[in-house]
């Protein structure tokens, strides 16, 4: 379409402030922003749509206008509700660079505007992204019962025989095709989400292609609106890598069975008109989940400073029906904190870890985005804490109740985080006890940050530790200074390791097999697949090269515990 065409749509509330005679250039797409370098997400061709939330002072425009000319957009259209008008300075950078400049009304939705320039493009180019844009339309006029990005999804797989899936950036499946045959494998999720974070980190542009066995896949991003910087820290760290961290772990993707490589513009333009669709759907979402994060916000207000239970526990009352319809009884409870930090960067990443947590701790099982309405995350600072309500707590043998278990929480997650931390960022848990009432639930608040703290302490990317953990030696071991521990660690270790690369001895596992075995030689034995002579004179020079007695328990303790920390 051409720009011409949208000031003869009244609807659309547009006014030209400049470029009349640049009125002749097509439209290829829609993108809104309020990234002060959006540049990276740009293909050329679209009118950007921006609320101007990135001016901050007149000096801003200048460059914004240039970067959107150097990626080759259509137009510019601002919107009049965040100044009450376009500012002058914005209307100069325009003129400068012949770039057209529409104002929009304040009563008018940017979602109109891209809604009705998707479905002029499309309709222009093919009948089937038209047919999508109307299906979308009234499945989100009529609710949930209308289908979800499902819908979108099933009308690429009819009109243009492309298999397509929506995942998380953990790699949980959020939409797919009804008939597309089996459902991804979660091992292939979590890669492809791991491989669209890293290209996302290191600035590539999508799509993003990936090749696993035979099979080859594009990912484009599918990114929620209204993403920009604040913060204390905001001078320190470069615009771009600010706005990729505040997103990269919160940003949908759509997995595209095919390869788009050699892929013609027009072919190309209509997937991204497609994300948008699917935009709308993660828009809608979010805003489904003011109330749950306003009420986690309240509970968590009042367990900080110290209200009286009977307070916390109405609150609860009135939590537990918004986050399980239909429950009888009370829920228990559980404290999940979780920490985003990258280096480099003390701006606030609260709601960064807000995101991410509410993604972490949707059952990694379930489809769709509305599993995320049993969710309620609050934050504070740079730490978000989610207050989870389990229908049951059962208990095991052992006397230990289940609920969400650090360890798992992370499995499935793991991976693709990784990628997107990309080396130079870190997301740490912590999980507390169930708790029944809430006089328990400011120490189960308190068991989730020291837990989180202890998972801190360990190397990786990705940790989590959980309340059993703070009962044990495994609490301690983490606040071990490291020279401490590499001295204590040396002394013990070092001896068997260099045995072992001299002589090729086995010491080290030996020790490990033995301690494992409670020093019970047949077990042992029976375990390396050793002769038990043979054990015994391994385990002799275990003692002869360390000066140690592993019949002492003292000695065994020192040994277990150089292997936990080495």
């Amino acid at each position: 379409m051409r720009l011409r065409a949208l000031l003869d749509t009244d609807a659309l509330g547009l006014k030209l402030l400049g470029g009349e005679d640049e009125l002749d250039r097509s439209v290829r797409g829609v993108m809104t922003t309020d990234l002060r370098d959006p540049s990276r997400y740009l293909s050329g061709g679209e009118l950007v749509l921006t609320g101007l939330a990135w001016r901050r002072d007149a000096a801003d425009s200048e460059p914004f206008v240039r970067l959107l000319v150097q990626s080759g957009v259509a137009a510019l259209a601002a919107g009049e509700a965040e100044l009450g008008s376009v500012p002058e300075d914005l209307v100069a950078a325009c003129a400068r660079h012949r770039l057209p400049l529409f104002a929009v009304n304040e009563s008018v939705a940017f979602a109109t505007i891209t809604e009705h320039v998707v479905r002029q493009v499309s309709g222009e180019r093919a009948g089937d992204l038209a047919a999508v844009v109307d299906r979308h339309r009234r499945m989100m006029t009529s609710g949930p019962a209308g289908g979800g990005p499902d819908v979108v999804l099933d009308l690429l797989g009819t009109d243009l025989d492309l298999r397509a899936w929506v995942l998380s950036p953990t790699g949980r499946p959020v939409a797919g095709p009804k008939d597309a045959g089996p459902v991804l494998p979660s091992e292939v999720c979590a890669k492809l989400a791991a491989e669209h974070l890293a290209a996302t980190r290191a600035g590539r542009r999508a799509p993003h292609r990936v090749s696993l066995g035979p099979t080859a896949y594009s990912l484009f991003p599918v990114r929620a609106s209204g993403h920009r910087s604040t913060g204390a820290g905001a001078a320190r760290v470069p615009q771009a890598a600010r706005d990729v961290r505040e997103t990269v772990l919160s940003d949908w993707l759509l997995v595209v069975e095919a390869d788009a490589g050699d892929w013609a513009e027009e072919r190309l333009d209509l997937l991204y008109g497609v994300t948008q669709l699917i935009a709308v759907e993660r828009d809608r979402r979010d805003a489904a989940r003011t109330v749950r994060r306003r009420l986690a916000q309240e509970v968590l207000e009042l367990v900080q400073t110290g209200a009286a239970p009977a307070e916390i526990a109405a609150r609860l009352r009135v939590a537990a029906p918004v986050l399980l319809p239909g429950l009888g009884a009370a829920p228990h409870w559980q404290v999940v904190v979780a920490r985003v930090e990258w280096e480099n960067d003390d701006s606030e990443t609260g709601p960064v870890a807000q995101t991410l947590l509410e993604e972490i701790l949707v059952d990694p099982l379930a489809t769709g985005p509305e599993h995320s309405d049993r969710i309620a995350v609050a934050h504070t600072g740079d730490e978000a804490v989610a207050l989870v309500p389990l229908p049951a707590v059962s208990t095991e043998h052992d006397g230990s109740e289940t609920g969400i278990l650090a360890d798992v929480l992370l499995e499935a997650v793991r991976e693709p985080l990784s990628a997107g931390l990309d080396g130079d960022g870190r997301v740490t848990l912590g999980v507390s006890a169930a708790v029944h009432s809430a006089e328990g639930l400011r120490g189960a608040l308190e068991e989730a940050r020291h837990a989180r703290r202890v998972a801190a302490a360990r190397p990786g990317r990705v940790c989590a530790a959980g309340h059993q953990e703070l009962a044990s030696h495994v609490l301690l071991l983490p606040f071990v200074p490291d020279d401490v521990r590499r001295a204590f660690t040396a002394r013990l270790l070092d001896p068997l390791r260099d045995y072992d690369r001299r002589h090729r001895a086995e010491l080290i596992p030996t020790l490990e097999a033995f301690l494992d075995s409670d020093g019970s030689w047949t077990r042992c034995a029976t375990r390396l697949h050793l002769h038990v002579n043979t054990l015994r004179y391994r385990v002799g020079r275990i003692e002869q090269l360390t000066g140690r007695d592993l019949s002492r328990l003292e000695d065994k303790l020192d040994f277990f515990l150089a292997l936990r920390m080495s």
